[in-house]
Parts: C-alpha cells; structure tokens; sequence
C-alpha cells in the first residue's frame, strides 16, 4: 500500500481538499468552500501552517470574532442549501467556546458546519498551558467538551491515524439528510504536529451527492388515504423543502391536489407570494390567513419542519379536535412528534409519489375559496401597515414599513435576511418572496447577531445576489465586526440597522404580559446615566463601510437604490418607532409569575392559562 508522512493537521487539509459535491444544478464542486479562521497558539503553527501551504485549494478567510466566523458559516451552507460547507477554526480556550453559540444556531437549524478546535496537551507535560480550564476530577476534560451539546458529531483527536475513521463519519453525518448539523474535531497541540504514514488513497478525490431516501410504502399509503378523506387539507413547508430542493414538487402537488400551502420561518420562498395555493406565514410570527387555514384544517400535511413552537403557536394553531398530523421528514426524530403520521423520507422523491398515487384527486373548491379570502385579507393588512406614510404613534418609521421599503424595490437578485428580535414577525408577514429561495431568517436558535455575520456568509455563498440585511441596534451592538471582514474580503452586503432605542420587542413582551417596562428600552434602566445615542453609519464607515443615516422611507428608498451600484458593503441606519409591530400571529406560552403585586400581571396569568386550553396534548 503506497503511503505519505503527513503531520495530522495537513492530513486534515488534504482530505478536505479531496472532498467534492454535486450541487443544486449538478455540476460538481467543493464540498468545502474554505476556511474561516482565527489562529492562536492552539492551531497557528500547525494547523495555520498546514492551511497557508492549501492557501490555493481551501482559502482561509480571517474573521473577527470566532462566533461571528462560524455563523456566518452557518448562513453559508444554508444558502447553499447544504451542499457546501465551511469550516471554521479556533484555538483553545475562549476562541472556542465563543464558537458554541454558532455550533447551536448550526444545530437546531440542522445545518452542516466543520468546527476544528486546537485542545491541550494529550502528553499533559506541559500543563497547564495557556487558556487550559482544568478539571480537577477528570483530567480528560477540556472546553472542548462543552461542544458535546451542540454537535452532532464530537471527536478529539489523539492519534493521527483516527483520521481514516473520523474525518468519513464527520463529513457523512453533516451530508446525511435526517442527522444533518454540525460536526466538531478538537485537535491537541501535540497530535496536530504528529506525523503518521498515511494511506495515499485516504486522499482520493470523493465526490458526495445527497442522499434521497424514499418513505415506507405503507407509511405512504396510510398517507394518501388520509388525504384522500381530507375536507380540508393543508400543507405547512419547512425549511426542510429548501435543502430537498422540492419547491417545484411542493407546487406541483398543493397546484394538482388543490391544497393551500403555509410556511414557517425556515419555509419561507418555497411559493411565491402570488402563488394561487399560498396561505402566509404560520404561527406566532405568522398572519391571520395562515392561522385561520390551520384553525379549520383536518388534517395537516407538515414537510420538512422540526414543528417549533413558533410555527404551532405552542401547539393551539391546530384548533381541529380531530386533526390528524401528518410529518414528512428525513429525520425520524422529527417525524415522529406529537404521534404524527409519520412519513419518512425526502421531500422531493415523496411529494411526486404521493402525487402519483392521489391521482386527480383534489380537496373542495370551497376550500381554496376560503384560502383566497383570507390572504386577500392578510394583503391588504399588510400593504396598509407597509405604506410609506407612518402610522405610528411618534410618526417614526416602523420595521413594517422598512421592510415594505425593501420589498417593494426588490428585483430578482434580491436576497432578504433577519434574525431573532423584532425582525422575525415583520418580514414573515411584510417580505413577499417573488422569487423562490431569497430569504434566511434565524429563528430555529433565534441567535441575535447573526444578522451581520449571516450576511457575510451568505454574500460569500451568493456572490450575483443583493443581499440585504434587516439588523435592530441590539443586534448590531452584540455582534457587528463582520462588517469590517465583508469590507476585508469584499463580499458585499446591504446593512440597514433600525434603532429603536434598546431590546424593544422583548419589552413589548414584558409589558404584554402585564410588566412594567424595565431594562429593555435603554431609557427604562434607571442605573443609566448617560444615554448616549450611538452613530451607526459613523461606526459602520470606520470599519470600512460606505454608510449613511436616512430619517424617512423615502430616503431609505433613495439609499437602497445607491447601495445597488455601491462597490461595498453598504451601512444605512434609521431611527423606527419601538412600539409598532405587525398583527395576526397567534397564542405563545411563556412563563408569567402566579404571585405578583401587580394585577396586570395576574390578568396576563389568567389569560395565559385560558390559552393553555386550546393546546393540543398529542
């Protein structure tokens, strides 16, 4: 067997480089599109050495801050749909665990992402090193384990030739349709410059195609004749119709089957706006029209969504005693919630056999009646609150109006993207998809910061879209130095950063639950001493940003339409009103205190135990 002397970490690389993926229009290409790395003692002189002489092969893209690298990773293999991933690649220590947030944000979106952390010493010799957490009763822990939660795939590497093993099953668990998410490799200082004779055909060009797996054909038959005796059937799409690449199927099967088609957050532009069959978004952050069809539905066909409680409004949308569940899912674990009908199987191969198999069956032309009566309602709704004439209170512009500003100038290469906050709700109601696969909104970890960090990565995935942000100054605060890394690399992205003073929609959810406002809005924390308001397009323009500040949606307009030409990131910052939010969504548990001294809030217990009524058990 013909071999090569490789150290560890340049076996990593050149396995890395070896591996190829069949994309979304066929044409193959690498599966790892590079490398987002900030380089400490614990992966500098190996690693980072290994990675400078691959410079060619895998790029390396210098972050600023570990978690906003490996976020943006995130955003990354979402816009392409999990065919690509990025890697990202920390020291020990704090570089490391900064990387745990994006790992969840990875995770419970069920995204494939490569995070490759230096670790201590497998020798001990030298410890304890520098950035080492010791365990006084386990001195085989490290931070690294803190990773265990959020992957779902965790090795630490302790001799080189785990390699042949590790880096197939890491690589399969993040291509694998039903166990997708993020793999994590820690790498000790001492293995990483290890050197072992390593098979040469370890490093044999692979090409990697997603797998399709077809559902039971009994589950399938209990499926359709459950449709079949349907009155009013509905479809809720999930993101999981995105990575199936099954939007034409999903059309298809709702257009053939006269079916109407809801979308969670992850779901949404997997129908366009007009489409004939589209309901609106569902759940908490969804819309009347969504929330209605799903109020009357009996039975209720979910594809490729976890069911968050976002999009069942805590399990009380389906207000049917009798609905039945069906879930199509490539995960079991998915599939199987709530005693659903489980399906399991790909989205793209099942919605055409189950097309197949109903035949010219379709539910009640009544039915798509009340469909169309309800979005046109839903429509009007939201092109009144997305005018350009103000409607708030303070006469400020709201995020409804910033959205519809967007939407509204949107072309075909328009790319929309939001994260948790205020944002959520508005452009799951206010963005109207005219194009299928423009939109990413964080919502399954509801990680605030991604927004800025998303947005390089998906700049970087999608080089021929306009991909605009929507980031509140929360979020902005928290997290806004990949800014400075999309100017560094020139991925260019839209940035519109909305201030409105503070965390305002969780003071909304504070004073809606019968709390005095507190902590939330900068102007109700009294150890505040010194308001100052922050500059954002002067903070932007000094990390390199073209940048502006507009006072009305007729100057947000204006900017929108020069940041097109712009040859870089673009800034445009906006003070919104903090206390106008679009309507329609639906019941949401939270904890409210039973034993307070104000009676607004033992009025928002009372009516949240009356909510509890109408949620579904099983």
């Amino acid at each position: 067997m013909s071999t090569i002397r490789l150290t560890t970490s340049q076996a990593i690389v050149r396995y890395l480089v070896a591996q190829k993926s069949v994309q979304s229009d066929g044409s193959v290409a690498p599966l790892f599109g590079g490398v987002y790395g900030i380089f400490g003692h614990g992966n500098v002189t190996s690693l980072g050495h290994a990675l400078e002489r691959a410079k060619d092969e895998l790029p390396t893209f210098r972050g600023q801050t570990e978690e906003g690298m490996a976020l943006a990773g995130v955003a990354y293999a979402k816009a392409k749909r999990r065919r690509q991933i990025m890697v990202a690649t920390s020291s020990v220590g704090p570089g490391a665990t900064n990387m745990v947030t994006a790992a969840g944000v990875a995770h419970s979106n069920r995204l494939p992402l490569l995070l490759i952390s230096g670790d201590t010493f497998t020798s001990r010799i030298p410890d304890p090193v520098l950035q080492q957490v010791e365990h006084f009763n386990d001195p085989t822990q490290t931070v690294n384990d803190s990773f265990r939660a959020v992957s779902r795939y965790w090795d630490r590497i302790t001799r080189p030739e785990q390699l042949t093993s590790s880096l197939p099953h890491a690589i399969h668990t993040m291509l694998d349709p039903g166990d997708c998410g993020p793999a994590f490799i820690g790498l000790p200082q001492d293995v990483g410059a290890e050197a072992w004779d390593f098979p040469e055909a370890f490093f044999g060009e692979t090409v990697h195609d997603i797998a399709r797996p077809r559902a039971d054909r009994a589950q399938l038959e209990r499926t359709v004749a459950l449709l079949r005796s349907a009155e009013k059937p509905l479809i809720v799409a999930g993101g999981g119709v995105h990575y199936s690449l099954a939007e034409p199927e999903l059309a298809a099967f709702a257009t053939a089957h006269n079916i109407p088609v809801v979308e969670t957050v992850a779901g949404k532009a997997c129908l366009e706006w007009d489409h004939p069959m589209y309901g609106g978004p569902i759940g908490v952050t969804g819309g009347t029209s969504a929330n209605a069809l799903a109020g009357e539905a009996d039975v209720v066909l979910a594809v490729g969504t976890r069911l968050l409680d976002f999009t069942t409004g805590s399990w009380t949308v389906f207000k049917n005693d009798a609905v039945k569940i069906i879930s199509l899912n490539t995960a079991r674990f998915d599939a199987t919630k709530r005693q659903s009908v489980a399906l399991v199987g790909d989205a793209k191969v099942t919605l055409n056999e189950m097309t197949s198999a109903l035949g010219d069956h379709q539910a009640s032309e009544a039915w798509s009646t009340t469909l169309a009566t309800e979005i046109a309602q839903h429509n009007a709704y939201i092109d009144k609150i997305a005018a350009k004439e103000s409607t708030s209170d303070s006469g400020l512009p709201t995020y409804a109006q910033v959205v519809g500003a967007v939407d509204r100038m949107a072309d075909e290469n328009t790319f929309a993207l939001a994260a948790a906050g205020g944002f959520p709700g508005e452009v799951n109601n206010g963005w109207r998809a005219k194009h299928l696969n423009s939109f990413d909104c964080e919502y399954g970890y509801s990680c605030m910061g991604y927004e800025i960090s998303g947005g390089w990565g998906a700049a970087m995935a999608m080089p021929d879209k306009d991909v605009v942000v929507f980031c509140g100054d929360g979020s902005y605060m928290m997290l806004n130095s990949d800014i400075y890394s999309s100017v560094l690399h020139g991925h260019k992205m839209t940035v519109i950063v909305c201030d409105n003073g503070g965390f305002a929609v969780i003071n909304r959810l504070q004073t809606g639950m019968g709390g005095e406002p507190y902590n939330n809005l900068i102007k109700d924390n009294p150890t505040v001493v010194n308001p100052v308001p922050v500059d954002f397009a002067k903070h932007a323009e000094a990390m390199g940003a073209i940048s502006e500040t507009v006072t009305s949606i007729d100057e947000l307009e204006a900017a929108l339409a020069r940041s097109k030409s712009a040859d870089r990131t673009c800034v445009i910052a906006l003070v919104t009103d903090a206390y106008s939010w679009t309507e329609g969504g639906s019941f949401w548990e939270v904890g409210v205190p039973e034993v307070s001294e104000l009676d607004s809030v033992l009025q928002a217990k009372a009516d949240m135990v009356d909510g509890k009524k109408e949620q579904r058990i099983l």
